[in-house]
């Protein structure tokens, strides 16, 4: 279970780190990017964790449920980022006459 606790610790400083003055979409998709790629990179750690657990434990952590979570959390973030924009962006306008 303590795995479990320093796994999310580590994904919420994570979040909680990125930088929430920047309210634009990109960069919202970027900071969420970011947070996907650190749920991949939990899997090393995951399968220490695992190779370090003793089977006859009475409790034991259910790491198979463990990925199927961060794995869905990671999905929805990543459909979230796949989204299409609700409004297109807007852009000044081209000059047009590039004359003196």
């Amino acid at each position: 279970m303590r795995i479990a606790h320093v796994l999310i610790v580590g994904l919420l400083s994570t979040a909680l780190s990125t930088q929430f003055a920047v309210a634009d979409t990109d960069g919202e998709r970027t900071a969420l990017a970011r947070i996907a790629h650190e749920i991949e990179a939990l899997e090393p750690l995951i399968r220490e964790a695992e190779s370090q657990a003793s089977p006859d434990a009475r409790i034991r952590l259910r790491y198979d449920w463990l990925r199927q979570d961060l794995l869905r959390v990671q999905q929805g973030i990543q459909e979230h980022i796949d989204v299409p924009r609700a409004e297109p962006r807007t852009f000044p306008p081209l000059r047009g006459d590039y004359r003196r």
